[in-house]
């Protein structure tokens, strides 16, 4: 079963969910866009991307090149340095994983800013929280990341790339989400 059809199946019967997706590094990606085409392309829900990892320039290159719909995703660069007087017109720029209000208070502007009932949030991913934070505030994080989801009444993905270490940070993780998909 491929990733697409994984992701499918496991969400089907849910309206608002919180899915934490475990990813082999190999098809990180891979998996990644091929949940965004799920969600923008197929079921036309505009959303939220959070990116610890891959600077805004280059995701919406990726999303590009993956024929998925910009224009329906807002960004929250987590790694980029916010740009001096620049404004970016789907973009908030926060320039570290370590500043968790920051980014807190983007997602809710973020996602209050998308004029739809229907719209998601995907975020990109816990290990690089892990590297900038303790993992009990990684832990409280994604707590409070999950309470605002389910105030939100919206669609919540957390990526989390697969390494034996995060294993006690998973199983504290997935009690906080709706379902679990390992790719």
């Amino acid at each position: 079963m491929g990733i697409k059809d994984k992701f499918k199946k496991e969400v089907k019967n849910l309206k608002d969910y919180i899915v934490l997706v475990t990813v082999n590094p190999k098809i990180y990606q891979k998996s990644n866009l091929e949940i965004l085409n799920v969600l923008v392309n197929e079921q036309k829900t505009p959303g939220v991307y959070v990116t610890l990892n891959k600077p805004f320039d280059i995701m919406k290159r990726l999303l590009k090149q993956s024929k998925i719909d910009s224009r329906l995703v807002i960004f929250i660069d987590g790694i980029t340095k916010v740009p001096e007087n620049k404004k970016v017109k789907n973009c908030l720029f926060i320039g570290s994983p370590e500043k968790l209000s920051d980014i807190s208070l983007a997602m809710d502007q973020a996602v209050k800013a998308l004029p739809t009932k229907e719209k998601f949030i995907f975020f990109d991913s816990i290990n690089t929280l892990s590297v900038f934070n303790k993992p009990g505030t990684v832990a409280r994080f994604v707590y409070f990341l999950a309470s605002k989801i389910r105030e939100w009444k919206i669609k919540g993905i957390i990526i989390s790339v697969k390494k034996d270490s995060d294993e006690s940070l998973i199983n504290e993780l997935v009690q906080f989400c709706d379902s679990r998909i390992d790719l």
